[in-house]
């Protein structure tokens, strides 16, 4: 009878250190399985951004600044945007990628832009026969002649990319036939070839 008791109170002994050291140490088991689901989750997740990110279709726009060409020419440079239908008109998109400039990575390669800080777009109205650009004054400020002659290159090679439709400039409003300090004249619709008439 005596070894019975002692038997059961080894048993009860070894089940209450058990019960104590997983109610105050926790079993590294559960423990390790806890982390295992975390780090699982974590992956998940971290997983799940990418392809959220695959599902989006960018399409490419291009716009065109400035740059030299391996003889140290000017040219212009198409430069590519990464557009999405969410961010409006592809035009007004591009209109505004060209107004914001290069970005730091592009003006470390020797991008840059004719187009004067501080321009803004206004608007841009597309009809079924035209498509009309107006943006503040500051457009037209500073650079001189070859400076007025690049930026209108600069946004009509970036408008005809966009739409085929005949190109009218207007500043704060108003349709010019003048640009520039120096007083620079230009026909409407805009064209590639206003430079030469």
């Amino acid at each position: 009878m005596n070894n019975f008791i002692k038997i059961g109170l080894i048993i009860v002994i070894i089940l209450a250190g058990i019960y104590v050291k997983m109610a105050f140490f926790g079993s590294p088991d559960v423990i390790e399985d806890n982390k295992q689901i975390s780090e699982e989750t974590s992956t998940e997740k971290n997983n799940e951004q990418p392809q959220k990110e695959d599902k989006l279709e960018y399409q490419t726009i291009n716009v065109f600044f400035i740059a030299h060409n391996s003889a140290g020419e000017e040219v212009y440079r198409a430069v590519k945007r990464d557009y999405l239908p969410e961010y409006g008109s592809q035009l007004k998109f591009a209109v505004k990628s060209l107004i914001n400039g290069p970005s730091e990575k592009e003006k470390k390669a020797g991008v840059y832009t004719e187009i004067p800080a501080g321009t803004r777009l206004i608007s841009i109205t597309e009809t079924p026969s035209r498509v009309v650009i107006n943006l503040t004054s500051e457009f037209e400020n500073g650079g001189g002649t070859d400076g007025i002659y690049k930026r209108l290159f600069q946004l009509i090679k970036t408008v005809k990319l966009n739409s085929n439709l005949p190109l009218y400039l207007q500043l704060d409003g108003k349709q010019v036939d003048v640009i520039g300090g120096e007083g620079v004249m230009i026909n409407q619709p805009l064209s590639e070839e206003f430079a030469n008439e």
